[in-house]
């Protein structure tokens, strides 16, 4: 299979592929080998970001005066031209990221679907007629583009992730500025690349990779940019969302999540130990709706926690690139040793470690960030595995007497991302989806996966809470309602 990124990488500005003007690079390394260099990146700072934003201020009218119908054509085409491309996309992916190569042809894919997905949405999008109280007198709204828009997008789903920003902000026709992480960028450069050779016109899509603050900070502050949508850390986005509300800049900030799964007593315990491992070890535990706390009724804690054990030592941990692999590398060294500096500090505060807790570091392993999949026991709400993200597969399990306290554990952290619940019962159930704060409830299901055509985002200090992302209502973020008055009686 060739690899997409061996070659020097550039940023992608006004319809063309440019260098920072420093000349400064970087290289990103497969985490699973770091001896393999993935990828060459430009290093841009402010200047690129001003020019990204001229370029898209003028790419604006043209493109936002063609029809949504005609602007879904091209994310049609764009989808087309990527599933083409599946199969490499994929294995690269796993090659700059970590995660196996079933976890990137699902995203990949997922990719496809969103553009699909808003190339067809593309007929529906309008105002709507609403009754006028006098006679011949009409009254409706029309929905229009804000203008130049920004997206800040992490390394962990460095596909899906700018494709659901990308895909609602360019259909609804405002033209994009867009800065992946730059810890896994690649996949933002392929879907510029589709869309161009769609036919997208030049500047309706600017891509800049560098450093945060100088290109970030630039696209929150800069007058031109009407609206920024940004996914990462809550320290970062707070930091942004302040300086877009100093100019009363449109914001969207999704953030983390300390996600909770409840199995009360009545639970199927191998269906909930299924869920837990999918949920707390899939994708190396790098993704905001992961489970990283277990809320488990004492009655069934020590055959629950038996259960989830057998699923953890199970599982094949290696390159993703490699047959039967279920759980890649972290992304890099500091997400490894912020991972081991969390299960640390659990252990000083009383916790007891069930399983795993080691790095891997056997043959090829050495090469790589593994860690084993780690489970603690004895975990208190007082301690901080039980309330700080960790984005990395280590799950904390919390034993509570009953479903009420169970919920008020599950709720006594500051966000609310995503919560599941594995019950038979089914008035508990319902009761949980009503009181969870978390904005989205998953009943036995994983805390992980999202419809595509369902809203999202979290509550909290997850997100700001004020535009979902994903579905029809992601349109909603990304364009401006005008009502309209006309009186035809004379």
């Amino acid at each position: 299979m060739v690899n997409l990124f061996m070659q020097k990488n550039f940023n992608f500005i006004g319809g063309e592929w440019v260098a920072a003007k420093s000349g400064s690079t970087c290289q990103n390394f497969n985490p699973a080998d770091k001896r393999e260099a993935v990828a060459e990146y430009p290093r841009s700072e402010k200047r690129e970001a001003i020019e990204a934003i001229g370029a898209a201020e003028k790419a604006f009218p043209g493109w936002s005066a063609m029809t949504s119908v005609a602007r879904g054509r091209i994310l049609s085409k764009a989808a087309q031209i990527l599933e083409s491309r599946k199969a490499a996309l994929s294995e690269a992916l796993t090659r700059e990221e970590g995660k196996t190569l079933t976890e990137s042809q699902g995203e990949v894919q997922r990719a496809i679907d969103i553009f699909r997905f808003f190339g067809g949405l593309s007929y529906t999008l309008g105002g709507q007629t609403i009754p006028h109280d006098l006679p011949n007198n009409l009254l409706y709204t029309i929905r229009q583009p804000l203008g130049v828009v920004a997206l800040i997008t992490p390394w962990n789903f460095p596909i899906a992730i700018p494709a659901w920003k990308m895909a609602p902000a360019l259909v609804a026709g405002n033209s994009v500025i867009i800065k992946p992480a730059s810890q896994a960028p690649g996949m933002t450069l392929e879907l510029a690349k589709a869309l161009s050779e769609a036919g997208l016109p030049k500047g309706a899509l600017n891509v800049v990779i560098g450093d945060g603050r100088a290109v970030g900070g630039e696209l929150a502050s800069n007058p031109a940019v009407a609206a920024l949508s940004f996914t990462g850390s809550y320290a970062v986005g707070q930091q942004i969302y302040l300086q877009l509300a100093q100019r009363m800049a449109r914001a969207q900030m999704e953030m983390g999540g300390k996600n909770p799964t409840i199995v009360l007593a009545d639970a199927d315990l191998d269906l909930a130990a299924s869920l837990v491992a999918r949920a707390g070890f899939g994708l190396t535990g790098q993704a905001c709706t992961a489970t990283s706390r277990v809320i488990v009724e004492r009655s069934v804690l020590g055959a629950f926690t038996e259960k989830l054990t057998a699923k953890a030592r199970a599982l094949k941990v290696g390159n993703g690139l490699h047959p039967g692999v279920e759980m890649g590398p972290a992304v890099n060294q500091q997400e490894l040793e912020g991972n081991f500096q969390h299960i640390d500090h659990a252990l000083k505060e009383g916790g007891n470690m069930i399983f795993g807790g080691q790095r891997l570091t056997d043959g090829d392993l050495a090469h790589g960030f593994f860690m084993q999949p780690t489970i603690l026991g004895n975990v208190t709400p007082p301690m901080r595995i039980a309330s700080e993200e960790v984005f990395g597969p280590v799950v904390a399990i919390l034993a509570v007497d009953n479903f009420d306290e169970a919920l008020t554990v599950a709720n006594a952290v500051d966000v609310g991302l995503s919560a599941s619940i594995v019950t038979r019962d089914l008035k508990k159930a319902m009761l949980y989806s009503e009181r969870i704060q978390a904005g989205v409830v998953k009943i036995n299901q994983i805390s992980t996966g999202l419809a595509l055509q369902a809203p999202f985002g979290g509550v909290k200090k997850s997100s700001t809470d004020s535009f979902k992302e994903q579905g029809p209502g992601a349109i909603e973020f990304y364009s401006k309602l005008k009502t309209v008055y006309l009186d035809y009686s004379g």
